[in-house]
């Protein structure tokens, strides 16, 4: 499942792509027909990102909410739509010859979006949209968003603190890798309950995830290693696999920490795969 990085990144290139301009809306596998119908011509306004959850925005028309679930994808293309292809449940593409300013020749390149498998796809209104925020925890990604809130829930659970870190009503946006690598980071044993960390210890794990999906934001990737770390400066080939990004224990499962040397370590926790190393996040 795409972690919070990524929704804010789509966030970022859908208006990039489409802010401003009259759309063309269609839902080629029919799903989202009604709701295409009433966007189709419309302007997109606005986009947001809440943890896992992405919003466009459509004026009165209201919101479309997105949540991509496991399978979900948003793909995006340059040039006139080709015919769709698979199960596109909604496919948003910029009109030739025209521009927020009115009508012209040549107002750049089209552009189009096809979005795939999402477990989520419906048109909201302002207050069912902010019904969905209000569910969810504080958003690193989120300037406006309070650690604080977090805080309080953490430290009153006997809960791990890896499974409350993946608990979006608590902290709205990190993931399976984010979960591990931050945790590794600052030597926390998983299995720790919440309510055993230190004010200290959250507060720089917060601060840590602001800066570490805030660098996913603008990579489009999740790097989690220190200099000292890396590839280069270790004389080590780099991370293959298909998230990318070089990191300490996610998906490292016996081989060598990257700090200590020791065998990267994997359990099941609430139906996810923990990663972390026993000797440097010790109990």
């Amino acid at each position: 499942m795409p972690e919070g990085h990524t929704i804010h990144r789509l966030a970022r290139d859908v208006a990039d792509r489409f802010a401003g301009h009259p759309l063309d809306a269609s839902s080629p596998q029919g799903k989202f027909a009604d709701g295409a119908a009433l966007l189709d011509g419309a302007a997109l306004t606005a986009t947001e990102a809440h943890g896992k959850h992405l919003f466009l925005g459509f004026g009165p028309l209201g919101w479309v909410h997105i949540h991509l679930g496991l399978y979900g994808t948003l793909r995006f293309g340059a040039g006139p739509p080709p015919a769709p292809v698979g199960q596109v449940r909604l496919r948003l593409a910029t009109r030739p010859g025209e521009h927020p300013a009115g009508p012209l020749p040549h107002a750049g390149p089209l552009h189009y979006a096809d979005l795939r498998g999402p477990t989520r796809c419906e048109l909201l209104t302002e207050p069912e949209k902010q019904a969905i925020s209000d569910r969810l925890g504080p958003d690193p990604l989120r300037p406006a968003s309070d650690p604080e809130a977090a805080w309080v829930r953490v430290s009153r659970s006997r809960t791990s603190i890896a499974a409350l870190l993946m608990d979006q009503k608590i902290v709205a946006g990190v993931g399976n890798v984010y979960r591990a690598e931050v945790l590794f980071r600052h030597g926390i044993d998983p299995y720790r309950a919440g309510r055993d960390l230190t004010r200290s210890e959250w507060e720089a794990i917060w601060s840590d995830l602001v800066d570490l999906m805030t660098d996913g934001v603008r990579k489009n990737r999740i790097d989690t290693v220190r200099d000292e770390h890396t590839p280069e400066a270790m004389g080590r080939p780099p991370r293959v696999d298909d998230h990318g990004g070089e990191v300490y224990v996610y998906r490292r499962a016996a081989q060598p920490c990257l700090v200590c040397g020791g065998p990267v370590a994997t359990a099941e926790l609430a139906a996810r795969n923990l990663f972390w190393c026993p000797t440097c996040q010790r109990a």
